[in-house]
């Protein structure tokens, strides 16, 4: 049994199939990766590969247990050593040739993906770096495992001797013992530190002003000397939001018509000493104060985690309607999206719904008649937050006059359930509900006017490229081939994209991190596609082609000049 055991080797079988994994990792997913995005994710994945071969290992030593009969028979057919040796020096070859041709193979389709979304591509040389970072990062992982496997032994050993826990089932009893206490620490002491020091980090970007931020003198800006909420207390992004924006000399310049001074109101997390609730009153208290709700359009805009505002939303809304407009934003957090999804995502629905409802309750009071456009805006983890202000679809239509959602996460609770409903045929990069009779999904302006029958208001419109990551990544990749993977592609997504478990999540997972990291058009980039979904849904009157492509280009111009600035 020893000779057996000696030729199905655990590191060799492992081997086999975590040069599976790798293969499978190296193939195209949503948006480009470098080389060391891509060496970071085929590393995890190779060491996933790994562990399942140790399974499999496993699970036949567990079978020839309980079939005597056949160890003879496989010790007879067991070849000789230089054989096995053979065998071993074949299988590490052919890993590295699979994973060299993988490499370069996955050179070409990150150059097809760049392409589809006009991007410039990778050098073949450069990417075979690829190989050597997943070595590291694989034999990294497999190191803690086999730490981690040493420890409950360890533990077992200890289990038997002391407490005499059987032999059979004390590495089980350790097992659990060491799991229990590993996600009990995880998620108790180190998650509570690791999120208590980003928070305090983040706290200090959020104290920092700009240099190219100054404090607004108009009434209709939050943070100006009559405002409700103090400069010093709106944080780097309100900070930001308020002082920046085209103003009413502008706006009139580019319309040619008069214009109004546009209300930029700002809640920050500081800019009251209460909770949640206490902002959202001072939020609607600041909407009053500037006479927001005798303007045409009053925008209630959720914001992302660290209280960012798209400049390029807001400015479209404004332009479009030339300053007759106001819009309201709070803070709920300090740290950036992704961070804030994971330890505190319910702050982005609590902030959502209460800022909405008290902006709600003073635009209600007024009469029908004298009411402005009610509107709500999201983007990214934002437009989670903006959801959760409602119960259902019913429940927004009957209390806005349009919403526009933006790179909403697969975790959105309403957009979820509208594209699990799609009418039958329409893929889930493109869904059609209820024939677009009030939802519309849009990766690019032409979507949004299909189909060409009635689109009733309130519209709502949610953006979504068939690219970004933020819109389909989800658990369930882990186990499950989405819809998305299963129907046509999208535009920009590679024809060559495959579903297969455990590796697609991962892939998934780190192309979250270069979401942005595209042209506008693809990915989680959606520029002035949010000037069309605001024309969409609340198209002001006497609106032409003439005045959205002056309004698109000055928008265009005015991000670039933010990017450099901020």
């Amino acid at each position: 049994m020893r000779r057996l055991e000696t030729m199905i080797d655990l590191n060799y079988l492992g081997l086999i199939f975590a040069t599976l994994f790798f293969a499978l990792s190296v193939t195209p997913s949503l948006v480009p990766r470098d080389w060391l995005f891509q060496g970071l994710i085929s590393g995890i994945n190779a060491a996933l590969g790994y562990g399942v071969g140790c399974l499999l290992e496993w699970l036949f030593r567990v079978w020839l247990r309980y079939a005597p009969k056949l160890g003879p028979r496989l010790r007879a057919a067991v070849p000789p050593t230089w054989v096995r040796y053979a065998m071993k020096s074949a299988i590490l070859l052919t890993a590295a040739v699979v994973a060299a041709l993988m490499l370069v193979q996955s050179a070409r389709w990150q150059r097809e993906i760049t392409a589809l979304m006009g991007m410039e591509g990778t050098d073949t040389a450069a990417y075979l770096r690829t190989g050597l970072l997943s070595v590291v990062v694989g034999v990294g992982v497999v190191a803690v495992y086999r730490t981690l496997r040493h420890l409950v032994l360890a533990l077992a050993r200890q289990l038997n001797r002391w407490i005499r826990v059987p032999r059979e089932f004390a590495p089980a009893l350790g097992l659990l013992l060491l799991t229990v206490f590993t996600v009990t620490v995880v998620n108790g002491v180190a998650s509570r530190a690791f999120f208590a020091v980003a928070n305090s980090a983040f706290s200090v970007r959020n104290d920092h002003t700009s240099v190219n931020a100054v404090q607004p003198q108009l009434p209709e800006r939050s943070g100006s000397p009559e405002s409700l909420a103090k400069w010093e207390t709106l944080g780097f992004e309100g900070r930001w939001f308020v002082s920046h924006g085209p103003t009413a000399s502008q706006i009139g310049e580019l319309t040619g018509k008069p214009a109004r001074e546009p209300i930029r109101a700002y809640v920050g997390l500081e800019s009251v000493a209460g909770g949640p609730e206490e902002h959202a009153q001072l939020a609607a208290a600041e909407l009053e104060r500037t006479g927001a709700f005798d303007r045409k359009v009053v925008v209630v805009v959720t914001t992302t985690g660290t209280g960012w505002v798209n400049s390029l939303a807001a400015g479209a809304i404004e332009y479009m309607y030339g300053g007759d407009t106001a819009i309201i934003a709070t803070q709920y957090s300090y740290l950036p999206s992704v961070l804030s999804f994971l330890a505190d995502r319910g702050k982005a629905a609590t902030a959502g719904k209460l800022v909405f409802d008290a902006v709600h309750a003073h635009w209600s009071a007024r009469p029908p008649e004298a009411r402005p456009k009610l509107l709500v805006y999201g983007e990214s983890l934002g437009s989670q937050g903006s959801e959760a202000a409602f119960d259902g679809l019913s429940d927004l239509r009957a209390k806005v006059d349009g919403a526009l959602w933006v790179g909403p996460p697969n975790s959105n609770q309403m957009w979820k359930q509208l594209v699990s409903r799609r009418d039958p045929g329409s893929r889930e990069v493109e869904p059609m509900y209820a024939d677009g009779l009030v939802v519309r999904f849009a990766a690019e302006s032409a979507d949004l006017a299909q189909p060409t029958t009635e689109w009733r208001p309130p519209r709502i419109a949610y953006l979504q490229h068939a690219s970004d990551p933020i819109v389909w990544w989800s658990p369930d990749l882990i186990f499950s081939q989405p819809d998305w993977l299963a129907e046509p592609r999208g535009a920009d997504v590679s024809s060559q994209m495959r579903w297969a478990p455990f590796v697609t999540f991962w892939q998934v997972a780190a192309d979250l991190t270069n979401a942005q990291g595209v042209t506008d058009g693809h990915g989680h980039r959606y520029g002035s596609l949010v000037l069309d979904g605001w024309v969409a849904i609340a198209e002001p009157p006497g609106w032409n082609a003439e005045l959205s492509d002056k309004i698109r280009a000055q928008l265009e111009t005015a991000e670039d000049i933010e990017r450099e600035l901020k």
